[in-house]
């Protein structure tokens, strides 16, 4: 995401301890099974020295803003789900912001053993609502695609796969969710010894993406295997990377634009849905925090911070006093 990384040693080894942790390289085996020729490789824990190397070159990558209120600053800072190694590590203006906070707020904390059980749980109360014959002939075309096995269609619902796959698609460009930035600040926040908490529970999370009807379930199924065999789903999803790594926030800003997401009513209001929709809650979370003498570092997905419904111009509204953070250009 500069050098210097960390200013202390003992900082530096709590990251290492974190990567390894995480047990990244065995996760991702466990997701993705075991591969072959034409397969991605299941990217694994940094060693040491690849540590040493991320730290050396680290940089700011992303949209960071302070905001004010109460004579304390608090941060937010648009994340991507999906990301490269090198991306794992902030540079000195997210360092210094991570060191002034007190505490780190995510969409989810999934570091946090209660997270992974209450997704477990969700996923497994998730309807598996049968599909057409050709729908689940698309989605095991897609699985074997993904290197994934088929035995998936019976792991978890229609959506949820179909969701599964659009992420993992970016594998083939570089990008892979084991580097999604929330994961990293994640473990960043345990090794600055910063309390983590969620700003929503994975039962919202896994609804969100759960269709209320068969009709619906078969629409978004249908809507995401369309994307999945267009080449235009990994140029939005590169776009999208390349505004956050640079720091592009105009472009961001016109997402809407060039996404080729909003084609339909019904899309429109799934991804107003899934944006505009969650932020509310989240800035209502923030602001409790901030209100109660914590200094938040308040990290969520880019899109949640654009536009009046965006998180900047709701916190704005709730009294604070609101400025961006430049960041280094490449």
């Amino acid at each position: 995401m500069k050098l210097p990384f960390f200013r202390s040693c003992s900082l530096l080894h709590r990251l290492r301890r974190g990567f390894a942790g995480l047990g990244l390289s065995a996760c991702a085996a466990l997701a993705w099974g075991q591969g072959g020729a034409d397969c991605p490789a299941v990217p694994a824990a940094p060693t040491q020295a690849e540590t040493d190397a991320g730290m050396k070159t680290a940089r700011d990558r992303g949209f960071l803003w302070r905001i004010y209120k109460d004579g304390r600053t608090s941060f937010l800072y648009g994340t991507i789900h999906v990301g490269q190694a090198d991306w794992a590590y902030p540079g000195p203006r997210l360092q210094d912001a991570l060191r002034a906070s007190s505490i780190v707020a995510l969409e989810m904390d999934m570091l946090d053993p209660a997270t992974l059980q209450g997704l477990q749980a969700s996923v497994s109360k998730a309807p598996q609502r049968p599909l057409p014959q050709a729908l689940t002939k698309r989605l095991k075309a897609q699985l074997q695609a993904a290197c994934l096995p088929e035995q998936m269609l019976s792991a978890m619902s229609p959506e949820l796969l179909a969701t599964t796959l659009v992420v993992m698609s970016t594998r083939r460009d570089g990008l892979d969710a084991a580097w999604g930035i929330d994961n990293a600040y994640a473990r960043l926040a345990r090794g600055l010894q910063r309390p983590v908490v969620s700003l929503e529970s994975p039962a919202q999370q896994i609804g969100l993406l759960q269709g209320s009807t068969q009709a619906e379930t078969i629409a978004r199924v249908e809507e995401a295997l369309a994307d999945l065999e267009s080449p235009q789903l990994r140029t939005t999803i590169r776009r999208l990377a390349t505004d956050w790594a640079e720091g592009r926030l105009d472009d961001l800003q016109r997402y809407e634009s060039w996404c080729d997401c909003v084609k339909t009513p019904a899309q429109r209001t799934l991804l107003k849905r899934m944006l505009d929709g969650r932020n509310p809650a989240m800035a209502d979370k923030i602001h409790a925090l901030h209100e109660s003498g914590e200094r938040v570092f308040a990290a969520v997905g880019s899109l949640h911070m654009i536009g009046p419904a965006g998180l900047p111009a709701l916190m704005a509204r709730r009294g604070y006093r609101v400025e961006r953070v430049a960041l280094t250009p490449p």
